[in-house]
């Protein structure tokens, strides 16, 4: 080193502070904002009584994902990582966590996500263009299908095509909104006064905590909160705005849409109305609406399922970097610079979930099913990290943190409990076989990597 220079510093670059409040909500809105509004609402009709239970779910839905988002921001601004939840559950909790959390996430949380997706799209896409009755299925194994190989070729769509989607979702919803409360009348739907699903609300608590799961899968992404807090100006102050703001605006939409459905439908009719957002389309303009509706739906959902399919690959790369014998999944396709072998894993097993979920005959239910208990005990787990953390590194810099600690992360962790459990228990078969799929992770802990901090992962 020449006499008098100064060191040179090997740091990587850090996100800049670039993202305002109206930017922060605009993200938050965008990714929150999706296909499972037009999916989901029948099935919580199915586990609730009375239409004041339904959108009081609604409203609850809204208020959880509030107190987890806050949580997650204060673990994204402490310890900011691409990582997400994986470096989180690392830190907190060990290699063995993290590295099963990869394996759940990749064989169980995000494929089951993408069939989810593609069974709501193949709903709609039945509708423009029927394939006899396995058609939703078919339609969501070739939309799966086809974007995998569009992602392994190395084509990803644009940022700006991105926000046309979600341009084309908002438009979705507000058609919904104002046909539904002021265009329609209710008349015209068919008229059921009792649904056979009132048989299935014996254990309230367990119906409910059903229902909350459903509600709260649609309200997923306020998760992302934890990767926008890098990037906020005064992250301190604006993180809180955008939550509070961001979750505001998707909650007074989703309970507008609800309150949309009840009005055409009835809570009764709710329950057994398939495609519900085009059906109501088709009560205010006629068939064209309800092929309109469907086709903005469809746009929507392959969206979704692209985005989906995109980030879940990368998990995959995780798990080759800390299993040795999987490292052949930590390879990159240098042409298009996509990680080619965890695509085709990622999509052999999104079509195996889509094959199991047409023989169930309710592909979206057994998706949720398959996904929730696992899910929900990965949360717990996130969440308890914040406890975890706080304790072993009391003088790091936090940038946000969780208002009214501890008590908002325990009701947090409280909740998780309960969703896991109503979901093991009152989600049928598929939430079992989820459960054994990730035991089946369990041999990966002796494989792994047994250094302190895994392979590109900051301190």
């Amino acid at each position: 080193m020449p006499n008098g220079s100064k060191p040179m510093l090997n740091k990587s670059p850090q996100p800049g502070k670039n993202l305002t409040t109206s930017d922060g909500v605009a993200v938050l809105v965008g990714v929150v904002i999706g296909i499972g509004i037009f999916g989901f609402p029948p099935l919580v009709a199915q586990h609730v009584e009375t239409p004041f239970m339904y959108i009081a779910l609604w409203v609850a839905g809204g208020l959880v994902a509030l107190v987890g988002a806050l949580c997650y921001a204060e673990l994204g601004s402490s310890y900011p990582h691409a990582g997400g939840e994986y470096h989180y559950l690392q830190r907190a909790w060990g290699s063995g966590v993290s590295v099963l959390f990869a394996w759940a996430r990749g064989t169980v949380i995000q494929t089951g996500s993408i069939a989810a997706a593609a069974f709501i799209y193949g709903e709609y896409a039945q509708h423009l263009l029927p394939l006899g009755p396995w058609g939703p299925g078919l339609h969501a194994a070739i939309a799966v299908l086809a974007l995998t190989i569009l992602n392994m070729v190395g084509t990803h769509p644009s940022k700006k095509l991105q926000v046309l989607f979600t341009t084309v979702t908002v438009l979705a919803l507000l058609s919904v909104i104002v046909g539904g409360l002021l265009l329609a009348d209710p008349s015209a739907a068919r008229p059921l006064e009792q649904s056979s699903a009132d048989a299935g609300l014996g254990n309230l608590a367990g119906a409910l905590g059903m229902g909350m799961v459903f509600v709260l899968l649609t309200y997923g992404g306020w998760n992302e909160a934890a990767y926008l807090s890098g990037e906020l100006r005064n992250p301190a102050r604006t993180v809180s705005r955008v939550l509070l703001i961001g979750v505001a605006l998707v909650s007074a939409v989703y309970v507008l849409v609800n309150l949309a459905y009840l009005h055409i439908f009835g809570l009764a009719g709710l329950r057994e109305t398939s495609a519900v957002g085009a059906e109501l389309m088709r009560i205010v303009a006629g068939p064209m609406g309800a092929v309109l509706l469907s086709l903005m739906v469809c746009l929507a959902a392959l969206s979704t399922i692209n985005a989906t399919i995109l980030t879940g690959a990368r998990v995959y790369y995780a798990l080759g970097r800390d299993v040795p014998k999987l490292s052949l999944l930590a390879t990159w396709h240098e042409g298009g610079g996509t990680p080619r072998s965890a695509l085709m894993l990622q999509g052999a097993i999104t079509l195996a979930l889509i094959v199991f979920g047409a023989w169930t005959g309710d592909g979206i239910s057994t998706m949720v099913a398959y996904t929730a208990p696992v899910f929900w005990l990965f949360m717990l787990l996130t969440v308890g990290s914040v406890f975890i953390l706080r304790h072993r590194h009391p003088d790091r810099a936090r940038p946000f943190r969780v208002p009214l600690y501890p008590f908002t992360p325990l009701v947090f962790a409280v909740t998780c409990l309960g969703l896991l459990w109503s979901s093991t228990l009152y989600a049928g078969p598929g939430a079992f076989i989820g459960l054994l799929v990730l035991a089946g992770g369990m041999p990966l802990l002796l494989m792994r990597n047994r250094s302190g901090v895994a392979k590109g992962v900051s301190p």
